[in-house]
């Protein structure tokens, strides 16, 4: 996708420089556009546990280049496999819930096994990052290849009127390497010159929505409005919502959808209205260990300032200011869980099915535990 005109990657390395993986740093968005340097995995940690970057995909790419670097850290011998589980330990405690860190991580370790030098653990290990990344690029774009027929559907029933979609916060490419899940169809609907608008749930702590879903559909020229969380219900209640569009952060084979939380207020207030909730996501997303997602998904509870504070743009500075009493206990729940029967269906880079264990598996037969 592009910003002020310019192709971006959330997450690249230049080719003459091996040492450093770049990210796009979403904390300033969208008041500053800045790109953070990273070089070691303790600071590919930070990021990822501080949230320079968010987003499932994006993750487990990041946790991908940071094996790499921790490959860079060492001289002489290869490291030993200690080491590196050590430093997959390392990226794995950051973020609990998104199950495509410990995916990217899996796929990195079973990789370095091949390698007989640390030249040769250097080498799998960038290709090893660099394909995930790739992968998630295609993987998003199919997304919204499987997901546009849908849109088209609703846009012929309503000739010359914008297809009303309700996203919840930041499933787009900058939660991604390019074109987002929830996002990836929009955009391919926005291309494709079917009318769509889109309403952007602020997302609430962190405003996700408001600072960073509406500044990628500014971007990209797609007619949005940014609302409080709060309004989706009276929106679907008033006809003004055609369908509800989230991606995951980790989806149970058996459809259960965790992600932001509140996503699950969207889906109750969908159902009573009728509005097809869809969720979008990789296959990478699936934890296929899993069927009960409400009772065996960890929930990340992140720090109260994040409820406690805002942060926005004031006299042409970043600034957080203090929302809450100062005494006043706060509760910081990160994710919440969407129950399969709340689920329209998923939109997978393979296909459209029903959020359950059979369709799901029949996209994907080779998960089918033997």
């Amino acid at each position: 996708m592009k910003i002020n005109g310019k192709h971006y990657y959330t997450i690249w390395m230049e080719d003459d420089d091996p040492s450093t993986v770049y990210i796009i740093d979403q904390r300033w968005l969208p008041h500053r556009f800045e790109v953070e340097a990273i070089r070691s995995t303790a600071e590919m940690a930070r990021a990822i546990k501080e949230m320079h970057l968010r987003g499932a995909p994006l993750i487990g790419a990041a946790a991908a280049y940071g094996m790499y670097l921790a490959t860079l850290e060492h001289s002489g011998d290869p490291i030993a496999e200690l080491e590196l589980l050590q430093a997959a330990e390392q990226l794995r405690a950051t973020r609990p819930t998104a199950v495509n860190l410990t995916w990217a991580l899996d796929e990195q370790l079973a990789a370095l096994k091949a390698a007989r030098s640390l030249e040769e653990q250097r080498a799998i290990a960038r290709r090893t990052a660099q394909n995930i990344a790739a992968d998630s690029v295609e993987r998003c774009r199919s997304i919204g290849l499987h997901g546009l027929p849908i849109i088209e559907a609703l846009a012929a029933k309503k000739p010359g009127q914008p297809v009303n979609i309700l996203t919840h916060c930041n499933a787009g490419w900058l939660a991604c390497i390019d074109y987002g899940t929830a996002t990836s169809p929009i955009y391919h609907a926005h291309t494709k010159g079917i009318p769509v608008h889109v309403w952007v749930d602020e997302t609430r702590p962190r405003n996700q929505g408001a600072r960073i879903t509406a500044w990628e559909l500014l971007q990209e020229g797609v007619p949005h409005t940014v609302i409080p969380d709060n309004t989706g219900g009276h929106l679907m209640q008033s006809g003004m919502v055609d369908m509800v569009i989230v991606g995951s952060d980790r989806t149970t084979r058996c459809g259960d959808v965790a992600n932001k939380i509140g996503t699950y207020l969207k889906a109750l207030a969908a159902h009573d209205n009728q509005v097809p909730f869809y969720v979008a996501l990789p296959s990478s997303t699936f934890d296929w260990t899993l069927c009960d997602g409400i009772a065996d998904i960890p929930i990340e509870e992140r720090a109260g300032r994040e409820v406690s504070h805002i942060q926005g743009l004031k006299d042409g500075e970043v600034a957080e200011v203090l929302l809450t009493p100062t005494e006043s206990p706060v509760v910081n729940y990160a994710f919440d869980v969407t129950p399969s029967r709340l689920v329209t269906a998923l939109i997978t880079e393979r296909g459209v099915c029903a959020a359950q264990e059979e369709a799901i598996l029949s996209l994907f037969p080779e998960k089918v535990l033997r």
